[in-house]
């Protein structure tokens, strides 16, 4: 289950990184950055760091299955899980097409994802303790992402 768990992230990562590809080095390159922003490889350095904790985490939980409840857990994984695979398209690949209303979108699935983070640490923490924790990193780094995304929203026409 953990290579499902894997394969299923970097699915999602690779979907993301196809949708954004052309219009990182388009529309997204010619705009001012956040003084705040890494350079464009530390993006998929860290997501790829994430994925692997996300992957385990919700592997960890999923093995407690026979000693407890974890029906709850794992659909708030699959939740977030599903707004984190939609943050890319809309904020890359919509902003040509509806300019910063695609950014204001995309900062309301970061808040969207923030929530589903929130509840699945929670259900996580009741199942395997080690899991949430595992998730930790991955919602810090959703805040710093939503602050990127702020800005953006603030400044694109």
């Amino acid at each position: 289950m953990l290579g499902v768990l894997l394969a299923v992230n970097a699915g999602i990562a690779a979907f993301g990184s196809a949708v954004s590809r052309e219009h990182i080095d388009g529309w997204y390159a010619s705009v001012p950055a956040p003084i705040w922003v890494p350079e464009n490889w530390v993006f998929g350095a860290v997501w790829s760091t994430l994925y692997v904790l996300i992957s385990v985490a919700a592997w960890l939980v999923w093995r407690e299955r026979r000693r407890r409840r974890v029906s709850t857990a794992l659909t708030a994984y699959v939740v977030q899980m599903v707004l984190n695979s939609l943050w890319s398209p809309v904020f890359f690949a919509l902003y040509p097409a509806i300019g910063s209303l695609a950014t204001w979108l995309a900062l309301g699935i970061h808040m969207l994802l923030l929530l589903s983070l929130v509840v699945m640490m929670s259900e996580f923490w009741q199942v395997r303790r080690t899991a949430s924790i595992l998730v930790a990193p991955y919602a810090l780094w959703v805040i710093y992402a939503a602050s990127l995304t702020v800005a953006y929203a603030v400044v694109l026409p």
